[in-house]
């Protein structure tokens, strides 16, 4: 998988959630080996958006079609300043992964992260994911440099995921909770509670 990112802000959610909608209605069927997207404005309007997909080929050629540049012409309209873009094919997935029946999407970007620390926490938290947080469908993680990531992680409802918040932690997974949240201690949170998403 190859992921693109698009970050910036607006004041326009709505015409930037139209400019969305005529790219999936339009220009999607001829954007060959795309995936899918997922992203949002968040209350302040700030914008993030994953762009998923098969190969840097694949994106590439999406890139380069002159219906592609024209649309993004219009939609970067919407934005106010300037739009950030990074891309990766380093990109893991853990439980289900994303999911379009998403109701509420929560991404974080992380800097300064040890990888084999984030592992070592993402297989211990495996085991009682199920069961403790049921909420969460699953995530799609993007290495942007060796310490460096996006994270979208994919809830049934923002209900859900903050009752599940305050779950407390099973006592043999506390330390192991503790070192994470040190990891993420320098998160940046996107909140989606009307996430964009589709998939090919």
């Amino acid at each position: 998988m190859f992921v693109q990112l698009i970050e910036g802000k607006t004041s326009d959610p709505e015409e930037l959630g139209r400019q969305l909608g005529h790219w999936i209605a339009q220009l999607q069927p001829g954007a060959v080996g795309y995936l899918g997207t997922t992203g949002g404005v968040t209350n302040d309007g700030r914008v993030l958006i994953f762009a998923r997909f098969e190969s840097e080929a694949a994106a590439r050629a999406n890139s380069d079609r002159p219906e592609q540049g024209a649309w993004w012409a219009e939609t970067e309209k919407c934005f106010d300043g300037a739009v950030t873009f990074s891309e990766s094919s380093d990109v893991d997935s853990y439980l289900a992964g994303g999911s379009d029946a998403a109701g509420f999407v929560q991404v974080m970007k992380v800097s300064g992260a040890d990888r084999q620390r984030v592992a070592a926490a993402d297989r211990q938290f495996a085991t009682i994911a199920p069961d403790l947080r049921p909420d969460l469908i699953g995530g799609i993680r993007v290495w942007t440099a060796p310490d460096a990531f996006v994270e979208a992680n994919y809830f049934t409802s923002e209900k859900a995921a903050r009752e599940g918040e305050d779950k407390e932690m099973p006592a043999e997974l506390v330390e192991g909770f503790q070192d994470f949240m040190e990891l993420m201690k320098n998160a940046e949170y996107f909140d989606f509670t009307e996430p964009l998403l589709n998939s090919a």
